[in-house]
């Protein structure tokens, strides 16, 4: 965070006391075990803990500030200045945009179904060759975790890359309010979170809250490949390009494959160049595309941007390949929807592979009453892609490899755990496989590689 005065951050709250003008603060954080000396102690309150309980915790650990939206007469405050306020979740947010507004970097907002935060570590890469950028860490997306990283943008700090997650509606409306974007990135609109929002259709109009807001001197980047971007074009006052495989303003094409990375050229409207992105995918070379856009709509060399994406990393979990014993495990266990789980069997169906292609898939959450469908969708397209072995593991993905079964595909066949899978594939992986592992976050998958390597 960049050096400012507590009475100026406390400006930007509702705050009902007075804070000493004179103290400097460099972090605001809401962990009670993390605090030090500069720092402002925000004591959020949630359904299982009230973070008020370690306000004289905080205090002796040297805390400049807290806020709190009420005071105990038995808190010996000393030098720690107390902001108190009416509710401490709108002040951590009044916090951020006031900070944000002062701060005055340039902010990219980003959301979509899937790829979020893949695409956010690929903008954030190749912002950085020009700007001094921060992104979102980890997929800290929601109303508390945006807020943070906002209040992160450190001295020399030109540009944020945000992350905006949601799964009701006007959660991104919030978010927006918040960070005040100058941009936006829409990977696309798919099903996630179609238990909560109802339909593709409500999915679509939520996710284009995000580029509608954007001023009229900003950049939109939308997909190219997205049925929705055409709708969502129509909302934007900002200048909208589009960038896609195949499509858009800027555009990726002749993909090859392998198990390091993904070779393919970009085309900057006219402009081509040479490409390799160390991650595999077709949809994750549709995610360096819409990263690409962005960097290039703000004077950044398609050279430097190709520099930029040879040297990308991704946040853990994410199509992440592990090579054990000659078998290439490939790691897109973070997260899972019936959209993100056909790209990732078509990733491993398009891998350039001397062995097997194996897909081990685990159960999809907030689908709803979509799930049943949404697993089948899946079994389907797995069928089609001719992998070699059709993996599941728990009661609820068995719809995958049970439909995939009914189609014809004769190794497909569910699991009732994680170990008894694990188990199989000692037994049965060979050097030269390719196995990708998918799931929710909630099914665990990343443990089956974990198993497989105990001996």
């Amino acid at each position: 965070m960049k050096k400012i005065d507590l009475q100026t951050l406390a400006g930007f709250t509702d705050t009902k006391s007075t804070a000493a003008p004179s103290a400097g603060v460099t972090r605001v954080t809401t962990d009670s075990r993390k605090v030090g000396v500069g720092d402002v102690f925000i004591a959020l309150k949630g359904d299982k803990f009230d973070a008020h309980d370690f306000i004289p915790q905080v205090i002796a650990d040297g805390a400049t500030a807290v806020v709190v939206n009420r005071v105990e007469a038995a808190w010996d405050t000393g030098s720690c200045a107390v902001i108190h306020v009416s509710d401490t979740l709108t002040a951590l947010q009044d916090m951020a945009r006031g900070y944000r507004c002062w701060h005055q970097p340039l902010i990219i907002g980003l959301t979509g179904s899937n790829g979020k935060t893949s695409t956010k570590d690929l903008t954030a890469i190749i912002m950085a060759r020009k700007f001094q950028t921060l992104a979102t860490f980890g997929n800290l997306n929601n109303h508390i975790g945006l807020p943070l990283t906002l209040l992160s943008l450190g001295e020399g700090d030109e540009c944020g890359v945000v992350e905006m997650g949601m799964n009701h509606e006007g959660e991104i409306k919030t978010l927006v309010d918040i960070a005040l974007p100058d941009a936006a990135i829409v990977t696309n609109v798919g099903m996630a979170h179609i238990e909560y929002l109802g339909s593709q259709d409500a999915i679509g109009w939520e996710k284009g809250t995000l580029p509608a807001n954007v001023h009229g001197e900003g950049v939109v980047v939308l997909n190219a490949n997205d049925s929705y971007s055409d709708l969502i074009a129509r909302h934007c006052q900002a200048t909208v390009y589009r960038a896609g495989v195949n499509a858009g303003d800027v555009r990726a094409f002749d993909l090859r494959a392998s198990a390091e990375g993904t070779a393919f050229k970009l085309d900057f409207s006219g402009e081509i160049v040479e490409n390799f992105l160390p991650i595999i995918g077709e949809h994750m070379v549709g995610n360096a595309a819409l990263a690409a856009c962005m960097g290039w709509a703000h004077g950044i060399t398609p050279a430097d941007i190709a520099d930029a994406l040879r040297q990308a990393k991704l946040t853990g979990g994410r199509m992440e390949v592990k090579s054990v014993r000659g078998i290439h495990f490939i790691d897109d266990s973070y997260n899972a929807n019936p959209d993100s789980m056909k790209a990732g069997l078509s990733a491993l169906a398009a891998l350039n592979s001397s062995g097997r292609k194996v897909a081990v898939l685990g159960r999809m959450g907030e689908l709803g009453i979509h799930a049943e469908e949404g697993y089948r969708s899946v079994g389907t397209h797995a069928a089609a892609l001719g992998l070699s072995v059709i993996y599941t593991v728990g009661d609820e993905a068995a719809s995958i490899s049970n439909t995939s079964r009914f189609l014809g595909h004769s190794e497909a066949r569910n699991f009732p755990s994680h170990e008894a899978c694990a188990d199989h594939l000692k037994e049965e992986l060979q050097p030269g496989d390719a196995v990708l592992l998918k799931g929710s976050r909630s099914a665990g998958m990343e443990k089956i590689l974990a198993l497989f390597q105990t001996s």
